[in-house]
């Protein structure tokens, strides 16, 4: 079958083919037609990230698809090594979540890891209450942006974006521009990060009382510097999140509500459709989240 294969660490996987995938007890073959490219897609590519990548496999964490039955599903995780960037994937059977008819399939894709991604960093572990204030950082990245809009929807009081390119965000009341000299509006009651390093130290500074910050990806850096008195004096609570850590049910109802908004017109996913055969350059241009949409492969 067509796949893009990863072949070494630290390479963007190239168009060629693979074996086919076959199921076994509790598994599934899905076959794909459309899979969104995630940061951690990238991380695990690289041979050094904490969830592993083996050599030669079919990348991609998740995607939209038929079952042999007929149904059309959401699939999250793949097994390795027969990710969802090919024709045919391995899923496992239990996780597999219907699809609803009023969204189409790369729209389907593009919301998956990314939406359920923002919807439960809210939910499920910020525990964002009725009339609080959210910071997203990285409001113009693909998870940044329904992050901020479904604050909104879920009650927030207030809602601030920052990211270096603020025409891209989507749904705040206030925007920062995230530069050397950026300040952070306070307080903020929870924050969705996207970015670690420098803009999060910043935030921490305007942490309110009983303050949540979550951390959700890395992309201006690995490390900050938080002194013991910045938590202890306001009770903050710095967790991290992934989403392949919820319970199925809960990943599934997030799915379902996320794409009754999107069908509604209530969130906003912006996509890019890329051939299979250039996922090459779409992995390169996935290394920056800035001026572009959520980039969906479909093989075609």
């Amino acid at each position: 079958m067509r796949a893009a294969v990863l072949h070494a660490y630290g390479q963007a996987p190239e168009p060629g083919e693979f074996d086919e995938p076959v199921a076994g007890d509790g598994q599934v073959v899905v076959d794909v037609r459309a899979a969104a490219i995630h940061h951690l897609d990238l991380l695990k590519a690289t041979g050094t990230f904490y969830l592993s990548q083996p050599l030669p496999s079919v990348p991609g964490t998740d995607g939209v698809g038929t079952t042999p039955q007929g149904r059309r599903v959401y699939f999250d995780p793949t097994i390795a090594p027969h990710g969802s960037f090919a024709q045919r994937a391995l899923a496992i059977e239990d996780t597999l979540i219907d699809v609803p008819d009023e969204i189409d399939d790369v729209t389907a894709a593009a919301l998956g890891n990314t939406g359920i991604g923002a919807w439960l960093a809210l939910t499920w572990r910020a525990k964002l209450q009725p009339g609080e204030t959210v910071l997203v950082l990285g409001a113009s990245g693909a998870l940044g942006r329904v992050a901020t809009q479904a604050a909104k929807i879920l009650g927030a009081g207030k809602v601030i974006g920052a990211a270096r390119d603020t025409d891209r965000i989507i749904g705040a009341d206030e925007t920062v521009e995230l530069n050397d000299d950026a300040e952070i509006p306070g307080p903020v009651d929870v924050t969705i990060d996207t970015l670690w390093g420098k803009p999060a130290e910043a935030a921490l500074k305007q942490a309110s009382r009983h303050a949540r910050h979550v951390q959700v990806g890395q992309l201006a850096g690995t490390e900050i510097t938080l002194s013991a008195p910045a938590i202890r004096s306001v009770s903050l609570d710095v967790s991290g999140f992934s989403v392949a850590h919820p319970p199925h049910e809960i990943k599934r109802d997030a799915y379902r509500t996320l794409a009754q908004h999107v069908a509604r017109g209530e969130i906003k996913v912006e996509h890019e459709v890329v051939a299979l055969g250039d996922i090459a350059a779409a992995w390169e241009r996935q290394k920056t989240a800035e001026r572009r949409p959520k980039l969906v492969v479909v093989p075609g």
